[in-house]
């Protein structure tokens, strides 16, 4: 398998290098620090592409815009340090197939990449409930979005999370389910259980409740399962 990592902070290279040589023995890695050293040294043997969105040389996206012109079989997934869903939203829209902020661990970071290379694609937990129904997560290819969408973006955040919902009640019960929503948001199990008004120990009985219905072994992997779920379903 061959990687190419780019971003502009070397330190951050070499991270993402070493965790992503877990992913299966002979991993082979391009590094880029500019825009022009991607695509100096991008190439038709690749498997993947994992980029930041601001280095030297970037212009909003149209370096990944481009690089997936060049290599339009290439996964490519965004690395990087801004959060706001409309940045991710943005990147999404332009055919990434993953969002990946950097203020996630490294074993998220790893997890996603996985379902990247399974055919997935990986939208942060954050942006589940944001989502536009045109977008189909866990999808081998993201779906284009609608030349229309609703005048409110409430609207939008409605649609999408109905259509999640309704997908995870095929494996989950009701209240699984408010748990789970909850899980994705980064709540904490006191947190869960005050929102939900019930004890912190019966939080920790649904989770446990939850993956094994989802065949999972942690939080992170439960929020990664949910977000196939929305695809398959």
């Amino acid at each position: 398998m061959k990687i190419l990592v780019a971003d502009d902070h070397r330190l951050i290279v070499e991270a993402v290098k070493a965790k992503l040589s877990e992913l299966e023995g002979g991993v082979t890695f391009v590094l880029a620090l500019t825009v022009a050293e991607i695509f100096a040294n991008a190439s038709d043997d690749l498997d993947l592409a994992v980029i930041d969105l601001n280095m030297p040389g970037a212009e909003g996206h149209s370096h990944i815009d481009e690089l997936r012109r060049l290599y339009p079989n290439l996964p490519v997934i965004v690395l990087s340090g801004d959060d706001h869903t409309d940045v991710m939203r943005s990147a999404l829209e332009s055919g990434v197939l993953g969002f990946i902020p950097k203020a996630y661990s490294p074993e998220i970071m790893i997890s996603a990449v996985r379902l990247v290379l399974a055919g997935g694609v990986y939208v942060p937990p954050m942006m589940l409930s944001a989502l536009a129904p045109g977008v189909v997560v866990g999808a081998a290819k993201p779906q284009p979005w609608p030349a229309a969408q609703p005048a409110h973006g409430e609207d939008v955040e409605l649609a999408a999370e109905a259509r999640t919902l309704a997908h995870l009640r095929n494996v989950l019960t009701e209240r699984q389910v408010e748990v789970l929503r909850l899980l994705s948001q980064g709540k904490p199990n006191k947190l869960i259980g005050r929102s939900l008004g019930i004890s912190e120990g019966t939080v920790k009985i649904h989770l446990a409740a939850i993956f094994r219905a989802l065949n999972v072994r942690n939080r992170t992997e439960a929020v990664l399962a949910a977000q196939v779920l929305t695809a398959v379903a």
